[in-house]
């Protein structure tokens, strides 16, 4: 009987699959600026989805320039608040603080979540002049929103791009200590990558885990065996042999994910009942094209696109319809 060779049980990209470090994203990585200066990136809560009649705008489709219905998400983007600016300089040994500022005034549900600077001192911005990259720590409103039932802040750290050096000085200047929308750093019709945690699914079987086939159905045991468990030599089971482990609660990356709208009042999308498990959305929203990670109510990352989809025009989608309709069911 000839040697059967197929490829290998499911992606090996993210191995080892183990539970993420945190529940809130963090963005290891930016891509270039444009002409002026801004924030790379921003946070929202996953509300839930729904549909919408929206004109095709992928140039490939097959119904390219032509109403159709898309699934969308919905991402309740309450203001974030600008805690402090942070300055790096490439070394040899990666980016290294070469100084910080923070702001005045700082909500105090901040100090439960890391310790403040308590001596007031004077603001000196000389060290902005010698950083290769300045960045920004933002951090959320949960308080703002119905549907989160929490009240301590996520902190996160943001990238600034665009514009000489001086322009970025100007800017981290003028944002330190304010709120920022999210209207003030997307725009409809942009490409961005969501980064989320992903819905937990605890320890799962190798079926369900990397997607082995099931053995034939005279085989008592075709969903407990994978068949084999590798060769004999080497003498240990290798990484390579789909096991049984943790599944789900991964920090993963949607890339190119369109902004189809950006909204200020989100009564206007929520569906009578408001959103499964989320409720009425009170703040303003971004709608993206397509299902995002995560469960409702997870706090998902949003970052300028580092892989921009060619052929993609950046503008506005004519959306016709959105669904408003109950989702509970019945």
């Amino acid at each position: 009987m000839p040697e059967r060779h197929h490829p290998k049980r499911g992606s090996h990209g993210y191995s080892p699959r183990k539970r993420a470090r945190q529940q809130t994203p963090h963005i290891q990585s930016w891509p270039t600026g444009g002409e002026t200066p801004k924030i790379q990136g921003f946070l929202g809560y996953k509300a839930g989805m729904t549909h919408a009649h929206i004109v095709d705008y992928r140039p490939t489709s097959t119904t390219s320039g032509r109403e159709v219905v898309m699934p969308v998400s919905i991402v309740e983007t309450p203001p974030i608040k600008i805690a402090a600016v942070r300055a790096y300089k490439h070394t040899s040994y990666g980016l290294q603080t070469i100084g910080e500022v923070w702001a005045e005034k700082i909500d105090p549900e901040l100090a439960d979540r890391l310790p403040l600077p308590k001596k007031k001192k004077k603001l000196s911005w000389d060290f902005l002049k010698e950083a290769d990259d300045i960045r920004v720590l933002v951090y959320t409103q949960p308080k703002l929103v119905t549907g989160i039932p929490k009240k301590l802040p996520e902190i996160r750290e943001m990238r600034i791009a665009g514009g000489s050096q001086d322009e970025q000085i100007k800017y981290v200047k003028d944002i330190l200590g304010k709120e920022i929308k999210v209207s003030d750093v997307v725009k409809e019709g942009d490409m961005l990558d969501i980064i989320g945690v992903t819905k937990g699914k605890g320890f799962q079987g190798h079926v369900k885990r990397w997607g082995v086939k099931l053995l034939t159905h005279k085989n008592s045991k075709h969903r407990r065996m994978i068949g084999t468990a590798g060769s004999w030599h080497p003498n240990w089971i290798q990484a390579t042999v789909p096991q049984a482990g943790q599944t789900g609660y991964h920090q993963r990356t949607e890339y190119n994910k369109r902004v189809l709208k950006i909204g200020e009042d989100g009564e206007e999308i929520t569906p009578h009942g408001g959103f499964p498990h989320y409720g009425v959305i009170r703040n303003s929203y971004v709608m993206f094209h397509g299902s995002i990670p995560g469960p409702t109510k997870r706090l998902v990352g949003m970052r300028d696109a580092v892989r921009y989809q060619r052929g993609v025009k950046v503008e506005k989608a004519e959306i016709s319809y959105i669904s408003t309709m109950s989702k509970q069911g019945g």
